[in-house]
């Protein structure tokens, strides 16, 4: 029986393909939204049939994370069933070393929040207890030499999913999906998804509906916790010096 599930950053890419397909297995969609909240428009055309809102917060600003969940549960007049931490703040840092103020705005977002989030909703969850899955990145298993901050906040939510498994059950299950290159920008060359598909070991790139499907087989995987599946084509079993949008230009 479906709930409610809350997904960080639902509006757009990677996250609005994991809230359409959450809403196709029966959830009513709570969508995040850190500034714009207008959804893609075919994420409204599949959100029709279920309930669904957009709530704005800032995930850099403590009080608007703590009042989130309350602000979910009292517009649905129900308990959150699933968390999706999908929002993340990624920034190209390459040059300059690291500062320290980059730092603590990365895991502001993409460590602490998903961290107070995931609290949140075990401690009000139901009978049934919640599902959260957190959106990480293969990266966490062989780092590039590329964007050093963003790299150090996804390795931290890797760890952080498997000791949230522990300190939270038994009223929440904590899992992660890492995805590769899925939904490459406008700062990828013509052609080069191609040619980055052909260096994974299944010499393909993952669809954002395999990264959905994925976040929906562990939020329906009543005795997994702790675990984290790579949608990547195989990428994290191997080692890439740089990040992909530097490679086979």
């Amino acid at each position: 029986m479906a709930g409610l599930a809350l997904v960080t950053g639902g509006c757009r890419r990677v996250g609005a393909h994991i809230a359409a397909r959450l809403a196709k297995a029966g959830y009513d969609i709570a969508l995040h939204a850190g500034h714009d909240p207008q959804p893609e428009p075919w994420l409204v055309e599949a959100l029709a049939g279920r309930r669904w809102h957009v709530f704005t917060a800032d995930l850099s600003d403590a009080g608007q994370v703590a009042a989130l969940p309350g602000d979910v549960v009292a517009h649905f007049g129900a308990p959150i069933d699933v968390l999706v931490n999908s929002a993340s703040r990624f920034a190209a840092i390459d040059d300059g070393g690291v500062a320290m103020p980059d730092v603590m705005a990365h895991l502001s977002v993409n460590v602490a929040a998903p961290v107070a989030l995931a609290q949140a909703v075990a401690e009000a969850a139901g009978t049934e207890g919640a599902a959260i899955v957190n959106i990480l990145d293969q990266r966490v298993a062989n780092p590039p030499r590329d964007q050093v901050v963003y790299t150090i906040s996804k390795q931290a939510l890797a760890e952080a999913t498997r000791t949230l498994a522990i300190a939270l059950a038994p009223r929440a299950r904590v899992n992660g999906v890492a995805p590769g290159l899925v939904m490459p920008t406008g700062d990828y060359a013509e052609g080069q998804g191609d040619r980055l598909a052909a260096l994974m070991p299944l010499e393909r790139l993952a669809s954002p509906q395999e990264v959905a499907d994925a976040v929906a087989w562990l939020v329906g995987a009543r005795s997994v916790t702790g675990q984290t599946i790579f949608v990547d084509g195989g990428a994290h079993l191997k080692s890439f010096e740089r990040d992909f949008v530097h490679l086979a230009r």
